[in-house]
């Protein structure tokens, strides 16, 4: 995509209410993109409009609808989507899960990852289409207080490399894409876990989130990674990036 020829550009962005689902979606509008935003929340896709105003669509639903992402793939054909939506975990040690707090991020962050990988392939979008996932830095590392978190990211990696296998294999010439963010406290979610090591280590979270090493300090709305794939969907981006850590990993060409 090129900022000179925004029209027909058209980016589908899940879980655009808060984090880095709301910084991938003001990154692509400031690039002249126009951003089709999925959300639970009306109200954060109220404000996220009225922030963006025309180049911002939204859409309230759900991400691990499988007629849902049908229907958007089918109505937008976009350049790129970003699957950003996922279930904050429930931060406890194993022994304090239930099966049901265990398995959230597979109902959810899984979930959306297959259905949205199955519509690309079956539709097909169009060759040079890029679907991105949000994997995450536990997939490699682990995150024994998130239950299930970590291995249902791990699969949402796995999703994104068979369905690049698929597009090979066809010769779609789509590209299948996980990026693996470390732990950002400086969103809803990784404060959360923050304290919740914090405390499980004993210490305060301010001396814990130290440890984790130094923070860049905060300079816009983007996430790094989306600066990352910004440049790889060829689109050049006008605002910088605040999230630390953000390490994208490419898990197919």
């Amino acid at each position: 995509m090129s900022v000179r020829q925004p029209a027909g550009n058209t980016v589908v962005v899940t879980g655009v209410g808060r984090g880095f689902g709301r910084g991938t979606a003001v990154a692509f509008a400031g690039a002249g993109a126009r951003v089709v935003g999925l959300a639970r929340d009306a109200e954060s896709l109220e404000k996220l409009q009225a922030d963006l105003g025309d180049a911002f669509v939204p859409v309230l639903g759900d991400a691990t609808d499988p007629d849902l992402a049908a229907e958007l793939l089918t109505r937008y054909t976009p350049a790129a989507v970003v699957l950003n939506a996922g279930a904050s975990p429930v931060m406890r040690p194993l022994q304090d899960h239930t099966w049901d707090t265990f398995r959230v991020a597979w109902d959810v962050d899984v979930q959306q990852a297959f259905h949205w990988a199955r519509a690309a392939l079956r539709l097909p979008l169009p060759p040079g289409s890029t679907v991105v996932s949000l994997s995450s830095g536990a997939a490699l590392r682990g995150s024994p207080l998130s239950g299930g978190y970590a291995g249902a990211k791990a699969t949402v990696r796995f999703v994104s490399e068979y369905a690049a296998a698929e597009s090979r294999r066809q010769a779609l010439g789509i590209r299948f894409l996980a990026v693996l963010p470390a732990l950002s406290p400086t969103t809803d979610l990784g404060t959360e876990a923050a304290a919740a090591y914090a405390a499980y280590q004993g210490v305060g979270t301010d001396a814990f989130v130290r440890a984790m090493g130094p923070l860049s300090p905060p300079r816009g709305p983007v996430p790094r990674w989306c600066r990352w794939l910004l440049r790889r969907t060829g689109t050049r981006l006008r605002t910088r990036c605040p999230r630390p850590g953000c390490s994208p990993s490419e898990q197919a060409a």
